[in-house]
């Protein structure tokens, strides 16, 4: 399956917030469609399949994505949560999660967009309640606003991905030392 989606903050729900990404600057939606919202789903490994959506569960799934991202940026500030997000992710979490069926072939989960949702509130509940809150950190690359766990050693990771952030700053770091090096030729 070609991954549309990135994966990389240690959290599906940390993931599903970053579907919005760059959100200072040119704010690129991930679910411009139900489809995309379906893709995401399945390639998270959240479900295997899932009732196609309909706009409803898209406009859904961006206010429990707003919300999240709101609480985890508030937990992550040491600040107050925002009683709206609250709401929005607890009356989420309080809806049928998608379940796992054990089939003759192994695990499988159907569900719908409502399910899946409800099961990505649940995760931010646990996530924000749970021993990991020290270690939700934004990535360091200023265009970027994933926000993920540092389970690095050390908890000494800048960013939310090498393949990504890492080294896109990396070079650009390369090329500006490069850049202001003294020349070496004499003149």
């Amino acid at each position: 399956m070609n991954h549309e989606h990135a994966f990389v903050c240690g959290n599906p729900a940390l993931d599903f917030a970053a579907t919005l990404r760059a959100r200072r600057t040119l704010r690129f939606e991930m679910f411009s469609t139900p489809d995309r919202l379906d893709a995401w789903f399945v390639e998270s490994g959240l479900v295997d399949t899932v009732v196609p959506a309909d706009d409803d569960d898209v406009e859904h799934a961006k206010a429990l994505r707003e919300a999240i991202y709101a609480l985890v940026t508030a937990r992550r500030l040491e600040r107050q949560y925002d009683e709206a997000a609250l709401d929005i992710l607890n009356l989420a979490a309080s809806k049928t999660p998608a379940t796992p069926q054990l089939t003759p072939t192994g695990r499988s989960t159907e569900a719908t967009a409502q399910q899946a949702l409800s099961s990505l509130a649940r995760c931010v509940v646990e996530l924000l309640s749970g021993p990991d809150v020290p270690l939700l950190k934004e990535c360091e690359n200023p265009e970027c606003t994933r926000i993920y766990v540092d389970r690095s050693r050390g908890t000494r990771r800048q960013w939310c991905g090498m393949e990504s952030c890492g080294n896109r700053f990396k070079a650009a770091a390369y090329r500006a030392r490069k850049k202001n090096a003294p020349s070496t030729a004499s003149g």
